[in-house]
């Protein structure tokens, strides 16, 4: 599993639905809801090697967002305190093998975290 490496990326819309096709369209992306997250359609990129979500836009999500994988949130969040940045989200798990977390740097760029495998 790499770590550090961008694997991830949230693009806020109005509507799922549009926005699946214009994107779908656009650059081939292969996009579908996994089972019980019917709200966070996921995209594929046509290498296979990287891909995001198309979410619902809300009050502090209106540009897209990176995600950023880690060996673990709690020490990565812990670092970004540490070095003036602010944790907007506490780890909270997607799964029982994963967890995400969001964060701003002293910049005022958010980010996400993601720890762990969406594997079994």
């Amino acid at each position: 599993m790499a770590h550090g490496d961008v694997t991830h990326l949230e693009i806020p819309v109005n509507d799922l639905e549009s926005a699946k096709d214009f994107y779908a369209d656009l650059f081939g992306w292969e996009i579908s809801a996994p089972p019980g997250f019917e709200e966070y359609p996921m995209w594929q990129n046509p290498n296979k090697i990287s891909g995001g979500a198309l979410t619902p836009r809300e009050d502090g999500f209106t540009q897209p967002r990176s995600i950023v994988e880690v060996d673990s949130i709690d020490d990565t969040l812990a670092k970004v305190t540490a070095n003036g940045g602010k944790v907007l989200k506490e780890r909270e798990a997607i799964s029982e093998t994963s967890w995400w977390a969001l964060f701003e740097d002293p910049d005022g760029n958010v980010l996400g975290l993601f720890e762990g495998s969406m594997e079994g």
